[in-house]
């Protein structure tokens, strides 16, 4: 089956299914190949809205007319119909692996989001040094000036800036990203916080790629492409991080190339180192660490063990309380049973605005960096969880002795146990590109 993914290489989510199918294509798992599409504004309104109600990239229409949204809906669609190249580890013969990768998928998608989106926007405003305005509206201004002359598509990702953003007076009456960054929680008293959670886990990718090129060994899994999210679209092509990962991570920078298979130098997963043998004849080995495969034995080393750690730490309190917050929204009379819920956004949906800032009932207090600050209740993190309790089920059912004592060496890891009972009053569904409560 074909696959048309529409997309923009800038793009956060789009950058993590890219990479996938990739992926899949180059290690025989997709026969009759996909094909990138850029999403120009006329596809976004005269294709892709009509057909799912969203102008959101990533989407993938299928060859049978099917049209999935969002990056892991995506993921979980193509996994289920291509297996020769599996990307998520067996929940029964490696629950360990398989829930790591869950994890860090969950962190990066989720949580990672906000400092990622955070360096792109602050560096580009007028009075922040260094600066890559005009890198960033070259992106921009590559899809909504597509076909241009360069300078045409300067001046359009510029004019998108000013409309959509209001990059003029971002400080003083923010709007778009700059106006959700606020509502997520990132703030000028926590964007240093934000950015240090930021600077923790590329430092412990450093640490754990000092021996394996993936996540899990020497091929990709799913936990590498959530990352590849924010470390791709966001950290290695935007100017100034881009320069800093290149400098100062540059084992990072050479796994955002080796995951998205765009460098001999990087030993990405289809290549094959040769030496010769004593006749002078070539003779390959797979050029990944680890033979070229996952660890064997249901191996999560300690160094992963580190980044999944932080997903306990930073964004489970968080979590625990959107499970309480909405279930609370729900069960109010501010909300009829079956009703729409805020959808996946960036910033406060406008039905919700109330309701999403200030006080609201969809906004909480969290901790970041030691700094206490309030955000928005985001109801789509319900529906991640949800995902993530089957496989939950999955791997408990198949040893609950391992996968417990493997929890609960994280803090409150072990909470992740009574995950289908903290769902149990705010579970959601999602049709299209809304969410609702059930019924």
């Amino acid at each position: 089956m074909t696959y048309r993914l529409f997309s923009w290489e800038f793009s956060y989510f789009s950058g993590k299914a890219r990479a996938y199918l990739r992926y899949k294509e180059r290690m025989g798992d997709l026969q009759e190949g996909w094909e990138d599409i850029l999403a120009t504004p006329e596809l976004l309104e005269g294709l892709l809205r009509p057909a799912t109600g969203s102008g959101a990239v990533p989407q993938m229409l299928t060859g049978d007319g099917t049209w999935v949204q969002d990056s892991s809906d995506i993921i979980d669609y193509v996994e289920e119909r291509q297996s020769l190249a599996p990307v998520i580890p067996d929940p029964v013969q490696s629950p360990r692996q398989c829930l790591a990768s869950y994890l860090v998928e969950f962190l990066a998608d989720e949580w990672l989001v906000v400092p990622g989106f955070w360096e792109r926007w602050h560096y580009s405003m007028a009075d922040v040094e260094p600066n890559h305005v005009e890198y960033n509206a070259m992106q921009w201004g590559s899809v909504f000036g597509a076909g241009a002359p360069a300078k045409d598509r300067l001046a359009a990702g510029h004019a998108v800036f000013e409309e959509m953003f209001g990059i003029s007076h971002a400080r003083e009456n923010p709007q778009g990203t700059y106006a959700g960054l606020i509502h997520l929680g990132c703030t000028e008293t926590t964007e240093q916080a934000w950015w240090g959670s930021m600077e923790n886990v590329l430092s412990l990718m450093d640490a754990h790629l000092h021996a394996h090129d993936f996540l899990l060994g020497g091929q990709p899994s799913l936990g590498d492409f959530g990352l590849i999210g924010p470390l791709y679209a966001h950290l290695y092509r935007d100017a100034t991080s881009g320069f800093m990962l290149r400098t100062q991570h540059p084992i990072v920078a050479e796994w955002v190339e080796r995951c998205n298979g765009a460098s001999v130098d990087a030993r990405s997963y289809d290549q094959k180192l040769y030496s010769l043998d004593d006749k002078g004849e070539l003779v390959g080995r797979p050029a990944t660490s680890d033979g070229g495969q996952w660890l064997g034995e249901d191996e999560v080393p300690a160094t992963l063990n580190a980044i999944v750690a932080v997903f306990f730490q930073e964004m489970w309190p968080v979590l625990c309380s959107t499970m309480e917050k909405t279930a609370a929204y729900i069960a109010s009379d501010a909300h009829a049973a079956g009703g729409e819920l805020p959808a996946k956004t960036f910033f406060a949906d406008l039905p919700w605005y109330e309701q999403q800032t200030g006080e609201g009932p969809l906004t909480h207090e969290f901790e970041i960096g030691g700094i206490r600050e309030r955000r928005m209740v985001t109801p789509y993190h319900i529906y991640m969880l949800q995902r993530l309790e089957t496989i939950v089920a999955a791997t408990l059912a198949a040893d609950r002795d391992v996968v417990t004592t493997w929890l609960g060496q994280f803090q409150r890891g072990e909470e992740l146990l009574e995950l289908s009972a903290r769902l149990s009053n705010c579970r959601v569904q999602k049709k299209g590109a809304q969410l609702y409560s059930v019924d």
